[in-house]
């Protein structure tokens, strides 16, 4: 018997693709750069809706952002754990698998919206952005380590629980 693909099927391996326009004033950081995280305000710390920046318009002050679910993108991620009285305390190495949160400090990097940590440096909530995955076959090493430093790297980012 001759296999035939219905012409009313459609299939995707993404699944759904959810790019919304998004106001200035809705995200966290409301001078929001292409291909940089985003995270829209929430009235409870670390409940924000995360997503990746595709395009900015700023005669309109809106901003196109991918909230799909599982989508990989590589971002800078800061391998900091933990705060102490404002400021970093504390670093370590980013495994396959390691949550990434938005990390609102005042502390991180330039184009660091991102890192491993939990809580921002004021002690409040980060928003869960995604996990750590291979970019390619060869990319399995932890990155970082004991010490301060940014890693460009995979990230699965995830949109609710």
């Amino acid at each position: 018997m001759t296999e035939a693909i219905r012409s009313d099927y459609e299939v995707s391996s993404e699944g759904a693709v959810r790019h919304w326009d998004i106001p200035y004033d809705d995200l966290e950081d409301v001078t929001p750069t292409a291909t940089l995280p985003a995270a829209l305000t929430s009235r409870i710390d670390g409940t924000q809706l995360t997503g990746t920046i595709l395009v900015v318009d700023a005669d309109d002050e809106m901003a196109v952002i991918d909230f799909t679910h599982s989508m990989v993108y590589k971002h800078d991620v800061r391998n900091v754990l933990t705060y102490s009285e404002g400021a970093e305390a504390t670093w370590g190495a980013i495994d396959i698998g390691d949550p990434i949160f938005y990390d609102r400090s005042a502390t991180m990097p330039t184009n660091a919206k991102l890192s491993t940590s939990p809580l921002d440096s004021a002690g409040d909530a980060n928003p869960l952005f995604g996990f750590r995955v291979p970019a390619n076959d060869d990319d399995v090493a932890a990155l970082g380590d004991a010490t301060a430093s940014t890693q460009s790297i995979a990230v699965m980012q995830i949109v609710g629980d």
